[in-house]
């Protein structure tokens, strides 16, 4: 028999926390090796007992679930991140994906469907919801332009993401809101990203991010920010 499959449950609500162990508990190839409440528990949780899934919720006190999932994903090669949560918004499904989400599962879903998700992740398979499988498929199909990797091969994945928002005209508000980061955080890699593109503010690397292909359909001013 198949060792089980060890599971930490991050969330910062005690009775989702309690249900979804109940539920483990009650098959034979599921355990429950840890819990945690915030973001950085759930980092700190990882590292330390190295479980084989890790279900995340997106909206916990401090370190938010997809910052977490970056962190983790960075740091282990073992550990499966499932996102399990009741936001399934574009912004933060592909937020999640981007930190390295092995899946994606809204609240809610049958007791069946959250147990094929946990076992298919611990596979090593990628498991969306429905309505979410068929948003990525549109944008899987839809034509993208020059690969941005190719054009800017000194900006980080993370950097790429906010020079297209900068493109878009976002302010850094709106990049934090849309990425699950703080206003500062932002404000740091815009600045890292004026260094590395030798460009002095945002319409320059905007426009050269334009040049490139990227951040074409959202317009706004984004003035004043820096």
């Amino acid at each position: 028999m198949s060792d089980p499959i060890r599971i930490l449950i991050a969330d910062d609500h005690p009775l989702f926390r309690a249900g979804l162990r109940a539920l483990l508990d009650s098959v034979a190839d599921t355990e429950v090796v840890g819990e945690a409440e915030t973001g950085e528990e759930a980092v700190t949780a990882a590292l330390a007992l190295d479980p084989d899934v890790v279900v995340m919720d997106i909206n916990m006190p401090g370190l938010n679930g997809i910052e977490a999932t970056r962190r983790i994903t960075d740091q282990t090669e073992s550990a499966c991140v499932l996102v399990m949560t009741m936001q399934d918004d574009d912004d933060a499904v592909f937020a999640a994906i981007r930190a390295g989400a092995r899946g994606y599962q809204l609240k809610g879903a049958a007791q069946d469907e959250t147990l094929r998700a946990i076992r298919s992740v611990a596979n090593g398979e990628a498991i969306f919801g429905p309505g979410i499988a068929n948003r990525l498929q549109h944008f899987l199909t839809v034509p993208t332009a020059a690969d941005p990797n190719l054009a800017f091969p000194q900006l980080t994945s993370r950097e790429l993401e906010i020079l297209q928002l900068l493109a878009q005209h976002r302010t850094n508000a709106e990049i934090a809101t849309q990425l699950f980061l703080s206003q500062k955080t932002v404000r740091n890699y815009v600045s890292a990203i004026f260094t590395k593109l030798h460009v002095a503010d945002r319409a320059q690397a905007g426009l050269l991010a334009r040049d490139a292909g990227l951040g074409l359909s959202l317009s706004g001013s984004g003035a004043g920010d820096v």
